[in-house]
């Protein structure tokens, strides 16, 4: 014998928060948002050693050095954008799809374009930092695994980089950012708990926050990361364009065409993005390819 039971169904008044990709571009760049498509910003070059400081001989004759500007552009062309269609009745009859959950959707998955377009950058970034038999080494390519054991001569190995670079002023003023995948982490937050007192309690007791500094490095967690890849860089050297007339802005398009070339009963929200990316040539060894095997 088997009854047939109808049950209550309780539906929730809000959509299930969304997980989230990390997005740290705001912290690592130096984001300039306008509407114009190129920016130019200007160096001395320093082919000549321009600014030398020369032997001076009494009564003898010598030569200025030649002063070469150069130019970098940085150009907003790269788009993006989030369109999605509701039908009015849909919208009128679903008390979850509404504009307010719309508009931070599109917005979260723009973001998180930016942030994996940012760290898809490697191939700009001035310094390379890799190894192998579990220590790391500047200028090569090799991809070495962070750990437990190593993640504390990577901090160490940028920071002395950043002075043989002479970027030691800027360093002192923005610090240095590491992005580095959950995993690699992990170890970051292994070291922490393993050493030191007071700060080695509170890891032990909280854990580290995704965003935090320690070992003079401000360190950050990305799922974005291209393969073998982590960012880090003197913060604030890193150059990201964003076209302002179209960020954070949501566009509404009522009726639009349907396939067989009629109109369609609902509505299309539609938000974009544009940007663009550069490394300063003369803040170049400031940015860091890590040749992280965990990303």
């Amino acid at each position: 014998m088997a009854n047939t039971i109808t049950y209550e169904t309780l539906f929730e008044k809000d959509l299930q928060e969304r997980l989230a990709r990390p997005q740290n571009w705001r912290e690592m760049c130096d984001v300039k948002m306008t509407n114009t498509r190129v920016i130019t910003s200007q160096s001395i070059s320093t082919a000549g050693d321009w600014a030398a400081v020369a032997t001076l001989t009494r009564g003898t004759a010598f030569d200025p050095t030649d002063v070469a500007e150069v130019a970098d552009t940085l150009t907003i062309s790269t788009g993006r954008h989030v369109t999605t269609y509701f039908d009015f009745a849909d919208l009128s009859q679903s008390p979850w799809t509404t504009e307010r959950e719309i508009n931070q959707r599109a917005g979260e998955r723009l973001g998180e374009f930016i942030e994996s377009d940012v760290l898809g950058n490697h191939a700009s970034w001035g310094s390379n930092v890799g190894g192998s038999g579990g220590a790391w080494t500047a200028a090569t390519d090799v991809a070495l695994a962070a750990s437990a054991v190593n993640i504390d001569d990577l901090a160490r190995i940028i920071r002395r980089i950043v002075r043989e670079n002479n970027g030691a002023s800027l360093m002192a003023r923005n610090g240095i950012g590491i992005v580095l995948d959950p995993v690699s982490f992990e170890f970051v937050e292994a070291f922490a708990q393993a050493n030191g007192f007071a700060s080695a309690d509170e890891a032990l007791k909280n854990g580290l926050a995704p965003q935090v500094k320690y070992l003079g490095v401000t360190w950050y967690v990305s799922n974005d990361n291209a393969t073998d890849h982590a960012f880090g860089a003197v913060r604030k050297v890193q150059r990201l364009g964003i076209l302002q007339g179209t960020f954070g802005r949501m566009h509404k398009f009522p009726g639009i065409a349907g396939t067989s070339g009629g109109i369609q009963s609902g509505i299309a929200f539609h938000s974009r993005v544009d940007i663009g990316h550069l490394t300063p040539t003369d803040h170049a060894g400031l940015t860091f390819d890590i040749r992280d095997d965990n990303s």
